[in-house]
């Protein structure tokens, strides 16, 4: 092996050490190089200081002609607005004139209808009703939908009155009528009952050796069943085409006793004073003595131009309490730092704005507020969190009365002065079951408990129901009973609560019969996702709301307005208030009688997690918006999530068309009540910001702000829409309000 060849030494791969004076020499460049930095630093830092201070001065001059110019033309546009508003006293006096019509054609028509708002009349028919013997089941249902209409025409008028024509004397005496209607009905249901039961042996049906009747009407359903034979064996009743029924315990089977399943579609159990408020329509005062409804918002008449419409108008019952619970204490989450913080705004409310409320008892609204929602008690339920839906099951065990015998001709009944009697169930323990002496199995001893006077041994009935089809029911409902006593819902007392959402079905147990309804949350589709509201074409608009569970869409037409579509799962909803044209108000009402409510109350913002806004700045913002809603576009934007309290953050644009708007053609603008801007910043900007968009000035109003980037042709339609579109544009608006909802 060879050796490996040495490595040659280089020469210059030494470092020559550098002098004293050479090492000072570079630290002194160093420090000269230093020197030289910080001053080309500190001189750009002061141009650039500078040039901020320039711009920011040319900022402030510009900021400072433009509010000059603003509150110079302040006056103008303000008077000018003031003016445009005349069509919302416009349409309150036009209302009246409706109603006044209405009243003098009903009287001129000379029919049996009373006028539930004159004490004279309302009283004498139901003087006259009380009076009337022998009435079937079928009478009752019908003069009972007459009975309806007068209690809805009533509940109308409290909501749709202005509290400052509304006395309170006048508002408790319509609130009497109200009970006054409502306990006639249900008595009137009990003697129909009777005389029913009282044939019920003569009416049996040859299989079963029982009777069992349904009576359907529009708002209505009368299921009743006669245990005639008293067979043991006969546990399961089932009522024909109604998938409703109850399964009854021994005791029960072997009594003569009936069964039976009113089931109405409305609510008259409720306190009135419990039921959530509406912000109430309050017109600001007319400039003028007779402001004319035939005019648009403060224009001439065209000729040819057409008049709107007049008015057509969970399960075990531990876990169910859990759940409402849990639900009542997170519902005040979100209330803490935030309402503490606008306490003192809370007090100046959107009713305020407004004047008054929507309540039929607003004169006792006051104290039920000041309220707390611990007043309650265990497991009743607040109904300004909860919504009955679907109507009340009213479910009773009834005693079977004497029946009717045939004796040589003649028909014999015998007569008791007690009238209809609910059947004791459970039985006090001085009373027995009758024991029959077919019965091979009698009923085992019963248990009781010492100091009780109630059979604690005797099991629960079993009762099956059906959803109202015209209920729309996002989740499992909440099961309440009623306690005539308290005067509420409650959720105690259930058993095995089973749901079949798919069969809209419901299963539970109960120790006693008693009125039954299905709770909703009142504020599951709130907060909303987004919402737009477009014009699609002379004095018509659509108005488009997306909540977690549903789009809904409501076509606006002149002084009416339609629930057009509402999207759930895909698949659209269809129910009798579908395609139908109501006022606002009646709309709001059925929508949120369904199931479909996206209409906050006075006390919502204890339940959803609101961005608050100052009242005074949204109604400002809804009036001026549904005053240029002929002709643009109005839409939801994230920004206004950011703007604070006082100022709100919308989309608009010019919209003529009928497609939707193009993304890239809204623009945005914010509105503190007393100014209006554009914004710099559109939706797909990365942070917020206040700056205003180049080349453009402050407004005062909204209207004003919105008309500088308005086409002559969109501003022609504006100038040309009726004063009643705009008003229910504004309606809706308010009862929605999306502004601090959304």
């Amino acid at each position: 092996m060879g050796h490996k060849p040495k490595k040659k030494k280089s020469g210059g791969s030494k470092k020559k050490k550098l002098s004293k004076t050479e090492k000072v020499k570079m630290q002194q460049e160093e420090e000269q190089k230093r020197l030289q930095e910080e001053e080309e630093a500190r001189f750009k830092a002061e141009k650039e200081e500078a040039e901020r201070l320039a711009k920011q001065q040319l900022e402030k001059e510009k900021q400072e002609k433009l509010e000059a110019k603003d509150l110079e033309r302040r006056g103008d546009e303000l008077e000018e607005l003031r003016l445009l508003e005349n069509c919302y006293p416009a349409a309150e006096k036009w209302r009246k004139e409706c109603l006044a019509q209405a009243k003098w054609e009903e009287f001129t028509r000379c029919e049996d209808t009373p006028d539930p708002t004159l004490p004279r009349e309302i009283n004498t028919f139901i003087s006259l009703w009380k009076e009337e013997q022998d009435e079937d089941i079928e009478t009752v249902m019908l003069k009972g939908k007459l009975v309806r209409s007068l209690i809805e025409r009533l509940e109308l008028l409290l909501m749709e009155t202005p509290l400052r024509e509304l006395k309170e004397k006048k508002a408790l005496l319509y609130q009497e009528s109200i009970c006054e209607l409502r306990d006639l009905l249900y008595s009137k249901f009990d003697v129909a009952t009777e005389g029913l039961l009282k044939q019920a042996s003569t009416l049996v049906d040859p299989d079963s050796g029982n009777m069992e009747k349904v009576f359907r009407g529009e708002n209505v359903t009368f299921c009743i069943w006669a245990n005639i034979r008293k067979n043991p064996r006969t546990k399961n009743v089932t009522f024909q085409d109604t998938e409703m029924g109850l399964i009854l315990p021994k005791i029960l089977t072997v009594s003569g006793i009936a069964l039976r399943l009113l089931h109405t579609h409305f609510d008259h159990l409720s306190p009135p004073s419990a039921l959530t408020p509406l912000p109430k329509i309050e017109p600001p005062e007319a400039t003028d003595e007779d402001p004319t409804p035939a005019l648009g918002p403060g224009r001439a008449p065209r000729k040819g131009r057409p008049e709107p419409q007049g008015r057509p108008e969970p399960q075990h019952h531990a876990a169910q309490r859990r759940g409402l619970e849990e639900r009542t204490s997170s519902a005040v989450i979100g209330e803490g730092v935030e309402e503490k913080a606008g306490e003192e705004e809370d007090k100046i409310s959107i009713r305020e704005c407004t004047s008054s409320l929507s309540d039929p008892m607003k004169f006792q609204l006051e104290e039920s507020e000041s309220q707390s929602e611990d007043d309650l008690g265990e497991n009743v339920v607040d109904l300004h969190q909860f919504t009955p839906l679907g109507g009340v099951y009213h479910l009773d065990v009834l005693q079977l009365p004497p029946q009717c015998k045939q004796v040589k001709g003649w028909t014999l009944v015998e007569m008791l002065s007690q009238g209809l009697k609910r059947f004791p169930y459970p039985q006090p323990l001085t009373q027995e079951a009758p024991l029959p002496s077919e019965d091979p199995d009698p009923p085992a001893l019963r248990q009781t408990s010492p100091g009780s006077d109630v059979d604690v041994g005797q099991p629960p009935i079993t009762v099956t129901l059906k959803f109202n089809d015209s209920a729309v029911f996002f989740e499992e409902p909440l099961v309440a009973k009623w306690d005539p006593e308290g005067r509420c819902w409650r959720t105690d007392g259930f058993g095995n609560v089973y749901y079949n959402m798919e069969e809209r079905q419901l299963s539970f147990t109960l120790e006693s019969l008693c009125p039954v309804a299905l709770m909703q949350d009142t504020h599951l589709n709130m907060p909303y996702q987004s919402w737009e509201l477009r014009p699609t074409g002379l004095n018509a608009a659509l108005f488009v709301v997306l909540t977690t569970f549903t789009e809904l869409k409501i076509q606006i037409q002149g002084n009416q307005c339609m629930l057009i579509s509402a999207t759930l799962e895909d698949e659209e909803y269809v129910s009798e208030i579908s395609g139908k044209w109501m006022s606002p108000l009646a709309l709001t009402l059925a929508m949120r009688r369904v199931g479909l409510n996206i209409f906050p109350s006075e006390r919502s913002r204890k339940y959803v997690s609101v961005n608050q806004k100052s009242p005074g700045t949204e109604v400002k913002a809804y009036q001026q918006m549904a005053l240029m809603a002929p002709a643009l576009a109005f839409g939801w934007s994230k920004w206004n999530l950011n703007c604070g309290a006082e100022t709100v953050v919308l989309k608009a644009s010019e919209h003529l068309g009928t497609e939707p708007v193009n993304a890239r053609d809204w623009s945005l603008y914010m509105f503190n009540g007393q100014r209006a801007q554009r914004l710099k910043v559109d939706e797909f900007s990365p942070a917020f910001s206040e700056d205003l968009e180049d080349d453009t000035e402050f407004h005062s109003t909204l209207y004003h702000m919105l008309k500088d980037f308005t086409s002559e042709e969109a501003m022609e339609k504006v100038q040309n829409a009726h004063h009643l579109f705009v008003d229910a544009v504004y309606q809706l608006l308010l009862f929605t309000r999306v502004l601090t909802y959304s």
